[in-house]
């Protein structure tokens, strides 16, 4: 294994021939993959070594801006360095021993990057959240993970101290942040007075290394735990499938720090190539900041909500020369044709379509050099075997729909998750016969490539006719007067239910007649889609609820629609 990464570099074309074949062996199942595996030592400290041999380019590892003219870069050597110190304060400063968990409440600061590597070398499982959690977000995280540590910034402070006597296995307190607050530690000056010599822990490729609370649609967040082989070790078998990256480039992903696409795409994957993972902390997505920001350093990957590509083609693209950028990336939910449209005429970029969950990460994806299939979101990716299954799990042909599931017996594949803690009920019941079911409907063509029709309970079916939310608002989006919409069922007396747009306004149609523009919005989807399709309610909202990973929230509308709420 050893030999494998010294010779792999992050480039698996360079692999000599005998090396290859065991790093094929282990990618086709056909040799167990080790028994041990750390990401901080066998995957970050192999990239120091490197960069110290002077193997590497002389980019940074990590890149981080916040638009007030800070910044920080380090490189793999100075990553390491600090993220002992750090490993040190958690253990000798905290206490906290291999197993114990660390909830991680941060926006995007260098400190989350350090805080998650350390916490990997001591064996400490942490759970990362948004900043925008409520007092009561973080009081069901902490009791229900029954975690050991936080740490958060001063602005969270308080809703921590508002709940924490409900928390009687929470131990330590610490706060990112200038200030000082009663009853908590100072996170910066603990870990800028630690030794920085700090031995990595051993750890089996099954320990738990990383706990995520999944957003959902309905019920309360489910604790998908993940280790140190399906995050860490994954990237290495599943090749350049949907990140092909070099030492040489950088990536910039705008997710959100408590999202599994950042711990995959600004974490994980880059760092497996070597690569500089960007980080520019922007308190609101700001279009025209992102813009700026790709025109002023040399990004070359770009991975981005829908949300995100949506509102960049709001603006005149014609203004902007991007640096460097080659490779645009979309996942978390299906991306209108007419907004890549929009993005490939003016940046000459495609957009390629990623699709995955928090349980196993990324599924399937358009990869470089693929084919491009307007609204396909590509094919599965090498370490899952992706079909369409009924309800009896029996895979169904090519064109037929069904619902979306990876195989998951007689051998489950490194890149899944352990279980969802704590849930074995909820753990069983996400398989079906030989298959792990992904809650998502969609369809296969003859070449692989998959399509997306929408969650299996977000599906319309009026007068008999199953009608996917996706679908209508794919069409309503190519309309100049809408700059984002969600569908949804709606009771209707005579057909069961019927489609209801929600609709977000472009400023140019703000004060359009409503009752004339839902006419038009209603006769644009009859043109575009089969008349059956076109929504017979419309409403129009300044704003769409979303997750905190910025996926759109349908079961709140269709609750509200339906009187659930």
């Amino acid at each position: 294994y050893c030999h494998l990464w010294k010779t792999f570099h992050g480039h698996p074309r360079l692999l000599s021939s005998d090396v290859y074949s065991q790093y094929e062996s282990i990618r086709q199942g056909k040799q167990e993959i080790p028994k041990y595996f750390n990401f901080a030592s066998d995957v970050l400290d192999k990239w120091s070594e490197i960069e110290k041999a002077g193997k590497r380019p002389s980019n940074p590892a990590f890149w981080w801006i916040n638009g007030e003219g800070e910044e920080v870069k380090w490189s793999f050597e100075e990553l390491g360095f600090l993220s002992r110190k750090v490993a040190n304060v958690l253990t000798k400063e905290c206490g906290l021993q291999k197993g114990d968990k660390l909830i991680l409440i941060l926006p995007r600061i260098p400190e989350w990057w350090l805080v998650k590597v350390a916490c990997m070398r001591a064996g400490i499982v942490v759970i990362p959240g948004t900043s925008q959690l409520s007092a009561k977000d973080i009081l069901y995280r902490l009791q229900a993970s029954k975690a050991a540590c936080i740490i958060t910034t001063g602005k969270l402070a308080p809703a921590v101290d508002s709940v924490a006597s409900q928390c009687q296995l929470l131990k330590t307190k610490l706060m990112v942040s200038k200030g000082s607050r009663e009853g908590w530690q100072n996170f910066t000056e603990l870990y800028q007075n630690q030794s920085a010599d700090h031995s990595c822990i051993k750890t089996r490729i099954q320990d738990p290394m990383m706990i995520f609370f999944t957003s959902g649609t309905t019920g309360s967040p489910k604790m998908t735990q993940h280790s140190q082989g399906s995050l860490g070790f994954r990237p290495l078998l599943s090749e350049r499938y949907w990140l092909d990256l070099t030492p040489s480039q950088i990536i910039w992903n705008t997710a959100d720090t408590g999202w599994i696409l950042t711990s995959i795409a600004s974490f994980f994957d880059p760092w497996v190539f070597g690569s500089c993972i960007f980080i520019h902390n922007l308190p609101q997505t700001d279009s025209e900041v992102i813009l700026n920001t790709l025109c002023r350093f040399p990004i070359d990957a770009l991975v981005g909500a829908p949300t995100l590509f949506r509102m960049l083609v709001q603006n005149d693209l014609s203004k902007y020369k991007f640096m460097s950028l080659k490779y645009c990336m979309s996942g978390g939910e299906p991306l209108n044709p007419e907004v890549m449209e929009q993005w490939k005429s003016h940046t000459g970029l495609d957009i390629h379509e990623v699709y995955g969950q928090t349980e196993m990460g990324v599924i399937c994806s358009v990869s470089k050099g693929m084919k491009i299939k307007p609204g396909s979101m590509g094919k599965a990716a090498p370490l899952y075997d992706v079909q369409i299954i009924d309800k009896n799990a029996n895979i169904l042909p090519p064109g037929q729909q069904g619902e979306i599931a990876i195989r998951s017996k007689p051998i489950r594949p490194l890149g899944f998750f352990s279980e969802y803690l704590d849930n074995p009920k909820k753990t069983a019941e996400s398989e079906r016969g030989d298959f792990y079911v992904t809650g998502d409907r969609g369809t296969m063509d003859e070449e692989g490539y998959f399509q997306f029709i929408g969650r299996d309970d977000d599906i319309i079916i009026s007068s008999g006719y199953r009608i996917g939310p996706f679908e209508v608002e794919s069409a309503l989006i190519e309309h100049p007067a809408v700059v984002e919409t969600a569908v949804v069922s709606s009771p209707d007396p005579l057909r069961g239910e019927v489609v209801k747009a929600f609709v977000v306004l472009s400023p140019t149609f703000s004060s359009t007649d409503l009752k004339s523009l839902t006419r038009d919005l209603q006769d644009h989807v009859k043109k575009t889609t089969a008349p059956y399709k076109y929504p017979r309610k419309v409403e129009f909202v300044k704003e769409l609820p979303k997750t905190v990973t910025g996926k759109i929230k349908r079961n709140e509308l269709r609750d509200k629609e339906w009187g659930r709420i």
